[in-house]
C-alpha cells in the first residue's frame, strides 16, 4: 500500500462518523437543506477552501488553489436518498420513516470529504481542485439545476470525474469505459381518469384499474416486439396505483415508469410508443389519461482520454490487478451524464462486493470503501496537478 493510501486509511474512522450522521438523517431529491449544511459544516472546518452554497438549490462548490498552477480539476458527489424503507438492523440505520440512502449517496459523499480534508492538509499539488457537492441525482434535477445556475461558467474546470458503487462486483475494483456507458433514463407518470362507482355496479363505472392493469402488459410488448435484440431498452413500471377499497371501482390510477435507453433512435421510437399505446388503450376503454414526462433523459458518455487517464492514476495507486478496462455498459442511469455533455471527464465504477442491488431495501455500503474511494480522488488531483 502506498503512502497516499496509508494517510487515507488513517481517515477511516472520522469518515465513518461522517457517513453514518448522513445515513441516519436521509432527505429526497432537492430538499436535502439539513444535508447541505452538514457537508458545508464540514467542508468549512477544513479551514482551507472557497466554498460558495446554494448551486442549483442546495449544490455547493468547494474550490482550493495551491500555487501558481493554472489547471483546474472538478470532482463531483452527490449526496441525495430515496424515498424507500430501509430493512436493516445497522446501529446507524435511517431513523426518517419512507426515506433511505440505498443508494450509497452517502458514502460518495464521504469518500469525497475524506480527500478533500486531506487535500486541505497536504496541498500537494499545483493548480486548482473543484468539489461540486450535487443534490437531486435520483430524480434527473441536481445536475442540469446546478448547470443552469452557471456551474461551468462560475466554476471553469479542465475536466470533470465522478465514481458510484455497484454491488455484485468484486470488492474496491475500479472499472471503466470508454464512450457510452450509461443509458439515458425518462422517468413518466401516466394518469389514467375514469369514473368510479359502487363495486356491485360495474356497469355504471369506467375503470382506470383494468385500463391501467391492461396498459401494463401493452407497454412490454415495446421492447420484445419493436427494439432488436441488438439494442439495449428497458420500460420498467415501478408504480400502479389505484384505489383503496375491494367494494369500489376507482376514479384514477397512477403508472409510474422508469425508461432507459442507450441509444438516441431506440429512445425516440421507445418514448413514442409508450404515447401511442397509452393513448390506444385509454381509449379502448374509453378513459381519459395523461402523461407527465420527466427532465428528457441523457446517455452518459465516457470521454475516451480522460477515461485513460483516470485508469492510468488507478493502476498506478492500487496496481493493475484491482483496475478492469472496457467494462460492460450499464442501463443504470446518471445525471451526470449532463456535465459530461458540457465537459470532458469520466465515471467509475467502483465494485462493493457481495451485498443487495442498489435500491434494495437491505443494501448496505460497504464501509471499507471508504478509503479507497478517498485515496482515488486525492490521487487525481495529485496527478493532474501535479
Amino acid at each position: 500500500m502506498n503512502t497516499l493510501s496509508e494517510a487515507l486509511k488513517g481517515k477511516h474512522e472520522e469518515m465513518k462518523i461522517w457517513m453514518e450522521e448522513m445515513h441516519s438523517n436521509p432527505e429526497l431529491s432537492m430538499h436535502e437543506q439539513n444535508t447541505a449544511k452538514y457537508i458545508a459544516d464540514l467542508v468549512k472546518s477544513f479551514g482551507e477552501y472557497e466554498l460558495v452554497e446554494g448551486v442549483g438549490k442546495y449544490g455547493m462548490v468547494a474550490s482550493l488553489k495551491v500555487g501558481k498552477g493554472n489547471k483546474v480539476i472538478g470532482l463531483r458527489a452527490e449526496f441525495d436518498a430515496l424515498p424507500i424503507q430501509e430493512d436493516n438492523d445497522l446501529r446507524y440505520k435511517s431513523q426518517i420513516p419512507g426515506k433511505s440512502h440505498l443508494c450509497g449517496h452517502d458514502g460518495h459523499t464521504t469518500m469525497m470529504l475524506g480527500a478533500a480534508k486531506y487535500l486541505a492538509e497536504t496541498k500537494n499539488f499545483n493548480g486548482t481542485v473543484r468539489i461540486f457537492f450535487q443534490p437531486g441525482e435520483e430524480t434527473m434535477q441536481g445536475s442540469p439545476a446546478m448547470i443552469a445556475d452557471g456551474l461551468f461558467e462560475r466554476f471553469p474546470v479542465d475536466a470533470v470525474y465522478a465514481m458510484h458503487n455497484i454491488p455484485g462486483l468484486p470488492l474496491g475494483k475500479f472499472h471503466f469505459r470508454k464512450g457510452e456507458t450509461m443509458s439515458a433514463v425518462d422517468n413518466w407518470e401516466i394518469e389514467i381518469t375514469g369514473k368510479g362507482s359502487h363495486g356491485s355496479m360495474p356497469e355504471l363505472s369506467i375503470d382506470p384499474l383494468v385500463c391501467g392493469s391492461s396498459l401494463v402488459m401493452a407497454l412490454q410488448t415495446i421492447v420484445s416486439r419493436n427494439v432488436s435484440p441488438w439494442k439495449n431498452a428497458v420500460v420498467n413500471v415501478g408504480a400502479f396505483q389505484s384505489g383503496i377499497a375491494g367494494n369500489a371501482v376507482p376514479q384514477n390510477a397512477v403508472l409510474r415508469l422508469s425508461i432507459r435507453n442507450m441509444d438516441n433512435e431506440v429512445r425516440r421510437l421507445v418514448l413514442n410508443k409508450v404515447r401511442s399505446i397509452t393513448k390506444a388503450q385509454a381509449e379502448a376503454f374509453n378513459c381519459e389519461y395523461e402523461i407527465r414526462e420527466g427532465i428528457p433523459g441523457k446517455v452518459l458518455v465516457n470521454t475516451p482520454e480522460n477515461t485513460d487517464w483516470a485508469a492510468s492514476v488507478a493502476k498506478a495507486t492500487f496496481g493493475e490487478e484491482n483496475v478492469i478496462e472496457n467494462a460492460n455498459p450499464l442501463m443504470g442511469s446518471e445525471d451526470f451524464a449532463f456535465m459530461l455533455e458540457k465537459c470532458p471527464g469520466n465515471y467509475v465504477i467502483i465494485g462493493n462486493g457481495d451485498s443487495f442491488m442498489v435500491h434494495h431495501p437491505k443494501f448496505v455500503f460497504n464501509q471499507d470503501l471508504l478509503p479507497i474511494g478517498a485515496t482515488y480522488w486525492a490521487a487525481l488531483v495529485e496527478a493532474y496537478l501535479k
